[in-house]
């Protein structure tokens, strides 16, 4: 199979793109660059080293006698998108190329707009070229657990069933995004239900929970296959951070109470879900949703598991939240469809013991501690 992955220079996007040509796909990634923009506006780095894209695709030739090619450019640029699916062609393409970060979106209303602009009208052009060159095309797009918020009821996959005045229907799953980041990628799914609903579309839809992990079976096989490690406050992951903390001999920094819960997975399971996906493909006209994800924790249990896997002392310190979120509330998510194609997850337990905290120590040296202090408030904008 011949498939398309965008942002394929990204934390996911480059071991996506590994993962799939080392299980026989035809493979190729296109990438505009700007998460390494974003690093520089920020003035922060990936605690692990990584090399620039070409050194990438040219080491995995090297070790595996595969080739990736690498398109670079913006899906804002829509001619761009055309020409590289007229001249790619691919049977499936996968859609990481979006500003990722919450905290990110909300910086200000310049960093909003940006995020909203880029996101959407970027995730439009795509559609309108699958639409326009082959419709066939499976498109299999990276969403968010965070489009649901946390509601007080079950979090069915992507669909609901409504009873309603002694009529029944079924709708897309109600959602309440925490971030104008999130809101985006809420806009991405109605766009695409509805592209698929009038166009006869064919999207796989993964509302993913928060990614740990830096090390895949593919990523491993050469340093310069290394993908990013982030722990900064604006990119960085609660679970990056307090294994940072841990190694640094830190107090790990619980946001309020730390009764938060969200979905989690491995970045092996990421990986593994998103080509379980490609080879089985959503039918013409389907949307359909698979949440993505394995355990859930709350970020006063991801504290106390960091607490219990480390070969030392660790003590938690609780800073004032800022972000605008419930500080305890009722989470259950229904995710069996990935694993009802076959996926067999990792657990965070065993993840943190065998690779994370020496990926940590190893790189210790390349911590800034600054920039694990937030420094983004959600209160809203300042008077001017």
């Amino acid at each position: 199979m011949r498939v398309l992955v965008l942002g394929g220079d990204g934390y996911l996007g480059w071991p996506t793109a590994l993962h799939l040509s080392d299980r026989g796909h035809d493979t190729a990634v296109l990438d505009n660059l700007a998460r390494r923009g974003y690093d520089r506006e920020l003035g922060v780095q990936s605690l692990v080293p990584i090399e620039d894209l070409d050194t990438r695709v040219a080491a995995w030739e090297e070790v595996s006698g595969r080739t990736i090619p690498a398109y670079t450019g913006d899906l804002l640029d829509a001619d761009f998108v055309y020409r590289v699916l007229r001249e790619f062609a691919p049977d499936a393409i996968v859609h990481f190329a979006e500003q990722r970060a919450a905290p990110y979106s909300m910086i200000d209303r310049e960093h909003a707009v940006y995020t909203q602009h880029n996101n959407v009208v970027g995730t439009l052009n795509l559609m309108y070229a699958i639409a326009e060159t082959n419709p066939d095309i499976h498109l299999v797009k990276l969403g968010t657990m965070g489009e649901y918020g946390t509601p007080n009821i079950d979090i069915e996959e992507g669909w609901l069933e409504v009873e309603h005045n002694g009529r029944k229907d079924r709708m897309l799953y109600p959602k309440k995004p925490g971030s104008f980041y999130h809101l985006s990628k809420v806009h991405d799914s109605h766009n695409l239900e509805f592209g698929c609903r009038i166009w006869g579309m064919r999207v796989t839809d993964l509302n993913q929970g928060v990614v740990y992990g830096q090390q895949t079976d593919q990523t491993v096989r050469d340093a310069r296959l290394a993908t990013r490690f982030d722990y900064d406050a604006v990119f960085g992951t609660v679970l990056n951070r307090f294994v940072i903390q841990a190694v640094l001999g830190e107090p790990l920094t619980v946001y309020g109470a730390g009764g938060q819960t969200r979905g989690f997975l491995d970045i092996r399971d990421t990986v593994e879900c998103i080509r379980l996906a490609v080879e089985n493909p959503a039918d013409a006209g389907e949307f359909r949703v698979f949440n993505q994800m394995t355990e859930s924790y709350s970020v006063s249990q991801l504290a106390a598991l960091v607490a219990e896997s480390f070969a030392g002392p660790v003590q938690v310190e609780h800073l004032e939240n800022p972000r605008v979120e419930q500080a305890e509330h009722y989470y259950n998510v229904k995710h069996t469809g990935l694993v009802g194609l076959g996926l067999q997850p990792h657990l965070l337990s065993e993840t943190l013991i065998e690779s994370m905290f020496d990926i940590v120590s190893a790189n210790k040296d390349r911590v800034d501690p600054a920039a694990l202090l937030p420094t983004v408030r959600w209160q809203g904008p300042l008077k001017r």
